[in-house]
């Protein structure tokens, strides 16, 4: 199973089906927020949609194909960061995460993809990591650059949210690259 102790009190766990019911709360709760960026969140309306992407997560998990981790603080749900299937042929892995905005601004997400990213390029022994985001969230982009990641460009209307298209941000960290 993947977990990490990211600092006292943070946490990094693979979901558990009992933990549907409060995520989604969580999601919910930041539906409002999430919903610019995150296609995915207009489709997770009720815990039986949260329960169904656990045990999706879980099965992926299993099949080594990725994983997603419920970023816990304090012994609450926090928020997600989770992997993309990976691409085992190019030894390569996509990134992606969001938190709740009671957590902004404490360098958590910095610290998970940190955890996220010494995983997927030492012990999965990947060669590639990105991270794509909205261009204009700017919150979300502020996490490759800290954290050293290439700028390699941007995909104009690549991604379709709420009834738009935005244009996403390309990062990459290359094994040789990590400093972690």
């Amino acid at each position: 199973m993947f977990s990490a102790l990211l600092r006292p009190g943070v946490e990094l766990r693979l979901p558990e089906e009992r933990s549907a019911a409060p995520l989604y709360r969580v999601v919910d709760a930041e539906r409002e927020h999430l919903q610019p960026w995150l296609a995915w969140v207009s489709e997770r309306t009720s815990e039986e949609d949260m329960l169904a992407w656990i045990r999706a997560v879980r099965e992926q998990f299993a099949e080594n194909k990725g994983f997603s981790a419920v970023i816990w603080i304090d012994g609450r749900i926090a928020g997600v960061i989770g992997i993309l299937p990976i691409n085992w042929q190019h030894r390569k892995a996509e990134i992606g995460y969001w938190l709740a905005r009671e957590f902004q601004g404490r360098g958590i997400v910095t610290d998970a993809c940190r955890a996220v990213i010494r995983h997927l390029l030492i012990d999965l022994d990947l060669h590639r990591v990105e991270i794509q985001c909205a261009s204009a969230n700017v919150r979300s982009r502020s996490v490759p650059q800290r954290l050293g990641f290439t700028h390699e460009g941007t995909l104009r209307d690549a991604h379709w949210v709420n009834g738009r298209f935005v244009d996403l941000e390309v990062y990459s960290l290359l094994r040789g690259d990590f400093k972690g």
